[in-house]
């Protein structure tokens, strides 16, 4: 039977219809599949958590940076898996919370080591800017004349706004004898300066003693590192030995360190239980105490002053704090940092880091140390003409407050 024009024409368009709709199909079925299922290769894709967020909009960006991207072939996947973590972490807004890839992570433990090369200084955020918290004794900060509260802008040729804590060391950090440029902007200056220091072998140094004319004893502590607990039981047994009964302890400028070592320390002047600092966390977890050992060894005689400035952090504010709400020492000179967040380091993988920040530290009279830091029983400010002079204000009060009467 032979069909009409019309006829044939009708079913040849019946025909493309149905063409295109199976081709639309398989091209609709190709397009909805998820972007997890065109990744191949990879494993741990599973999720290991419960939760109901949409995770495609991540595999969606994989997938289009290998399509697109014209170098994706020379970023190795798992530098990719490196830096969405570091984003992950970078989320929680915590400048202390940081995730450490290998280079980063045995930069890290060399540190904690006290082994590294650097130009000798802590640096965190306050209010929002990389800020010097204080540079170490004779090392190359220290020499450049670097000061506690310095604002830190620029790091060679990269501005700092929006960099994390660990970005910005890494920066600042290098090879000895290599010179880094950082502009800095100080309180009371018209407009920010370049300050160059030249990379050195970075020693922590501990503490120095001196005994004063006036009867005064003098311990200048700068660090709380894994041996500053010994040494200031050995300074302590050289102030016993002196025959006076006044003690200053200075720890302006000092950027913390080990928790333990501030624990062990306060444990010389307060009875066995008393609190020292608490640990309190955000979720159901119960707060961890941490209490004086009770060595307790100087009488109610004892005069004891406690220098503190914008310098001073972690903890420092926890054996300043703890001497205060004890009633054991006097406070002189201006606001601590206020570094009081806990970090713990876990193993991700053998060779990766994540610190995270787990607890806030209290005071024993529970005063919050994050970001309001100590205010001293006698505020003491040193001016920029005070240092010109190289006159001491703060030193002086405390002086006074010891040999008063």
């Amino acid at each position: 039977m032979e069909l009409s024009s019309k006829t044939r024409h009708n079913i040849i368009v019946i025909l493309l219809v149905i063409v295109f709709f199976i081709l639309g199909v398989s091209v609709g079925k190709h397009d909805s599949r998820p972007e997890i299922e065109k990744v191949t290769g990879i494993s741990g894709k599973e999720t290991a958590v419960t939760t109901e967020t949409d995770f495609s909009p991540f595999w969606k960006v994989w997938n289009t940076i290998n399509e697109k991207y014209p170098s994706a072939d020379k970023i190795t996947d798992q530098n990719r898996v490196y830096g969405a973590i570091a984003g992950l972490v970078d989320s929680l807004g915590d400048p202390y919370s940081v995730f450490f890839d290998p280079d980063e992570a045995k930069a890290f433990e060399e540190e904690i080591a006290g082994n590294f090369t650097g130009v000798g200084m802590e640096v965190g955020i306050k209010d929002k800017v990389l800020t010097v918290i204080a540079p170490l004794k004779d090392t190359p900060a220290y020499r450049a004349n670097i000061k506690p509260g310095d604002k830190i802008l620029k790091i060679d040729e990269t501005v700092t706004t929006g960099l994390g804590i660990e970005e910005a060391i890494k920066l600042i950090r290098g090879e000895q004898g290599t010179t880094v440029t950082l502009t800095i902007f100080r309180e009371g200056d018209k407009e920010a300066k370049e300050i160059k220091i030249v990379r050195d072998i970075i020693n922590i140094p501990t503490l120095d003693t001196e005994l004063r004319p006036d009867g005064v004893f003098v311990i200048k502590l700068y660090s709380f590192s894994a041996g500053s607990a010994d040494l200031f039981r050995k300074a302590l047994k050289q102030f016993s030995e002196s025959g006076t009964d006044k003690l200053l302890l200075d720890l302006r400028g000092n950027p913390g360190g080990y928790l333990d070592s501030a624990v062990d320390m306060a444990s010389w002047f307060l009875p066995k239980g008393k609190i020292v600092v608490s640990e309190d966390y955000a979720n159901d977890k119960k707060p961890e105490i941490f209490r004086s050992r009770g060595y307790d060894v100087f009488n109610e005689n004892l005069k004891f002053v406690i220098l503190i400035d914008g310098g001073s952090a972690s903890a420092s504010e926890i054996l300043a704090g703890a001497m205060q709400d004890h009633g054991k020492a006097k406070i002189v000179g201006t606001q601590s940092f206020g570094k009081g967040s806990v970090q713990e380091p876990i193993k991700i993988t053998p060779d990766t880091l994540l610190k995270i920040t787990v607890a806030k530290w209290l005071t024993p009279n529970g005063n919050l140390i994050e970001k309001k830091g100590l205010t001293p029983d006698y505020p003491v400010e040193i001016t920029k003409k005070d240092l010109e002079n190289k006159k001491d204000p703060q030193l002086d009060k405390a002086l006074e407050i010891l040999l008063k009467p």
